[in-house]
């Protein structure tokens, strides 16, 4: 297999070092004052449509998003394809439904789009909640997942090493979020998707160039290593052996569709805008950056399997994590220049800067809603100084406990996490995000019944798939609690969650469907089309 020279990991280490000074600085400088909200939370709207919509594509892109779908493209072949798509769908479907309504409903959290027009300390409990259920299992294996990928770049296997680059990059991303605010987070995520595409782009040029520049070749080489022929060109080879492999195929894309457009460090990004038309300006600028992801990540993973084989990744890392940097190393052949080195070390370094910002972003979202939606929400005439002390407090309080989980948990396979997280985003928040903004009768307890059964139904299900036991591959491979014969919950958490929502509105009775309604009616507006600006 093509490794890493000493010159790119000690070029690495150097850059890795930099790059967390620098970041660190920059949030200093662009930090909020001390007692201004706005900024805190949202940036005063001060960002263009263009950086504005870096900023979404870069919380969009997560660290976990590179390296897994990445793997899944070069173990799998088309079936990571259509993940990756999957995904790029997903922010169209933010784009096109719920970007203007977000933004119009919204004031700093998920928590205000829905006490919009259910004003309620329990509708913000369980937003937070909520919130915090979705974002931790995707901070964890993104943070767990941290000490692999240095060690794996910087040569070394020491579990204390590992763990040491878990705590001390988690201690990194808190302080991005407690002291940058939206303003500085927005600033890291920018950095890295510029990073991150400029550099992707360059390499997937140059694996195309060792192709004759024909997608054709390249599938066909990837086919030819793969060592399952032309099985690596349909769908079904990531879902084979399960009980039913198209529908579970359907259902896991269907899932980070419609869960990825709803997850809160997503969708706090609609309300930094500060107008309908700036959102619109910028998603079409964030969905283009995840476009020309799709593109890159897709010719890297079938380039990495054609140049490298299936099995020497799989070898490396059964999960493929690190197809990604085995790609862009094997695109420079045996013998790489000083250049090469260069841009090698670009590439890294922009993984490293993706999994600093991913977290960072996640940190401010969950923070943000704990300080805001929990304690600024339940205490009468709270001061603009006191709710910034407490939403910085709040980053501690939120990633600490994340980052001690995660030297606990670096171990396991831990790819049930990210999928517990869109999956929560599906069957939770969507249902409860869309009949907020769009059913005039809604209710108060149908929002509650959604938001807290869809979590607690996502999360027992969940339990009985088979990643997280029965299989090799699974969290716990030497147990078989695997009663759910699916890989994610979707199929049955999906439509549970969008009944619960009405289930609870029915029984809410017609003189609350009713005086609900007319409390819709009131902002409806205010949510649909942008009259009056929104208010306090």
């Amino acid at each position: 297999m093509i490794g890493f020279s000493s010159s790119a990991r000690g070029m690495s280490l150097v850059a890795f070092t930099a790059v967390a000074t620098i970041t660190l600085l920059l949030c200093v400088m662009m930090g909020p004052d001390r007692d201004d909200l706005d900024e805190f939370y949202t940036g005063y709207g001060s960002l263009s449509p263009l950086r504005n919509g870096l900023a979404i594509a870069g919380d969009y892109i997560s660290a976990a998003t590179v390296l897994s779908t990445g793997g899944v493209i070069a173990l799998f072949g088309y079936d990571g394809v259509v993940l990756a798509l999957s995904t790029s769908l997903s922010l169209a479907l933010l784009m096109f439904l719920l970007a203007e309504p977000l933004r119009n409903a919204g004031r700093f959290t998920q928590g205000d789009v829905f006490a919009r027009r259910m004003p309620s300390r329990a509708v913000r409990i369980a937003s937070s909640a909520t919130t915090i259920a979705a974002l931790v299992p995707l901070m964890l294996i993104q943070l767990a997942g941290t000490g692999d990928l240095v060690a794996f770049i910087l040569d070394f296997s020491n579990d204390s090493l590992k763990t040491g680059c878990v705590i001390g990059i988690g201690t990194l991303m808190i302080g991005y979020a407690a002291i940058g605010g939206m303003k500085g987070t927005a600033l890291i995520q920018i950095l890295k998707i510029v990073m991150l595409l400029g550099s992707g782009a360059v390499i997937a040029v140059l694996i195309m160039q060792q192709f004759d520049w024909s997608p054709g070749a390249l599938f066909s080489a990837a086919a030819a290593k793969s060592g399952v022929g032309p099985a690596f060109l349909h769908s079904g080879l990531q879902f084979a052996g399960v009980p039913f492999p198209r529908l579970d195929m359907i259902t896991s894309e269907l899932t980070v569709v419609i869960g990825g457009a709803c997850l809160p460090h997503v969708t706090m990004r609609m309300f930094t805008a500060s107008s309908a038309r700036q959102v619109r300006h910028s998603m079409s600028w964030a969905v283009s950056c995840v476009a020309l992801f799709v593109l890159i990540i897709t010719v890297v993973g079938f380039g990495a399997s054609a140049l490298i084989g299936r099995a020497a990744i799989a070898g490396a890392d059964p999960q493929g994590r690190t197809a990604y940097l085995l790609g862009s190393r094997a695109a420079f052949g045996a013998d790489i220049s000083t250049a090469e080195t260069l841009l090698l070390t670009t590439v890294t370094t922009a993984l490293f800067l993706t999994l600093l910002a991913s977290v960072s972003g996640m940190i401010l979202a969950c923070a943000n809603s704990l300080a805001h939606d929990l304690f600024a929400a339940g205490t009468q005439n709270m001061s603009p100084q006191r709710e910034m002390t407490l939403a910085r407090v709040s980053t501690f309080a939120v990633g600490a406990p994340t980052v001690v989980l995660a030297t606990l948990v670096q171990n396991h396979n831990l790819q049930p996490l990210a999928l517990l997280s869109v999956s929560i985003g599906a069957s939770s928040l969507a249902p409860a995000v869309v009949y907020s903004l769009f059913w005039r009768r809604f209710t108060r307890t149908g929002l509650l019944y959604t938001l807290i059964g869809g979590t607690i139904t996502t999360i027992v299900l969940m339990t009985g798939t088979n990643l997280v036991s029965g299989s090799p591959v699974s969290a716990f491979p030497n147990s078989h609690f695997n009663w759910f014969p699916f890989t994610t919950t979707g199929l049955i958490s999906i439509p549970l969650g969008f009944a619960f929502g009405w289930a609870g509105t029915a029984l809410s009775g017609g003189q609350k469907a009713e005086e609900q309604r007319r409390q819709y009616e009131a902002v409806e507006a205010r949510i649909l089309a942008g009259a009056e600006r929104r208010g306090n």
